[in-house]
């Protein structure tokens, strides 16, 4: 039995200074998953975002890039949720994490907001923190007085390719959550290991 998820987000920054930048690791992740499944998105000046919409069989998803800054992440998706009526507990966010390290993702139910801006902002506007999340692992630079130059920094090659290919497998992972449940993702995208190349 699958996991019903209504809405999937992705954070970021928009413009293109920030397409490459760690901090829009969500941005690259729903890129992704729109892009296997052929989803085009569009701008809703209503909701200040990216959106589409992916059917098949019993699955009816919702999909989200927010246009505003980081910070305010969230008015897009409670814009969305409150006019589409779904429940926090059937949104999954996507965004970077400085507590793993690149090629590695995990999936969480709700929880803080662990220090990331767009997650602070989405259960301050939401009111909940009950939303899924995906956490895309970025590395951390070490010292919290250079975070935010390194998030709104580019990573290395290496470093880049192991954020793709692990975001490759936590796309995929999106498809087996819905379609076999949490339980089933959790544990295939859990025991993904990056292959380590040079």
């Amino acid at each position: 039995m699958g996991t019903e998820v209504k809405l999937l987000v992705g954070l970021g920054n928009p413009g293109p200074e920030y397409e490459r930048t760690r901090h829009n690791a969500g941005f690259w992740l729903v890129d992704d998953f729109c892009r296997r499944h052929a989803i085009t998105l569009s701008p809703d000046t209503k909701s200040k975002a990216l959106i589409g919409r992916w059917q098949q069989g019993a699955h009816d998803l919702r999909i989200v890039l927010p246009q505003n800054f980081m910070n305010r992440s969230g008015f897009s998706v409670a814009a969305l949720a409150n006019f589409y009526k779904i429940p926090a507990n059937e949104i999954l966010v996507a965004y970077d994490e400085l507590d793993l390290p690149p090629g590695v993702a995990k999936f969480k139910k709700g929880g803080g907001a662990g220090g990331h801006n767009g997650i602070k902002d989405i259960i301050a506007q939401t009111g909940s923190q009950d939303f899924m999340r995906l956490r895309i692992g970025i590395g951390h630079p070490g010292d919290k007085t250079k975070v935010t130059g390194f998030v709104l920094g580019k990573a290395s090659a290496n470093e880049q390719r192991l954020i793709d290919d692990c975001i490759d497998e936590a796309s995929r992972s999106i498809d087996t959550l819905m379609a076999e449940g949490w339980g089933t993702a959790l544990q295939r995208l859990h025991s993904y290991r990056p292959e380590q190349k040079g």
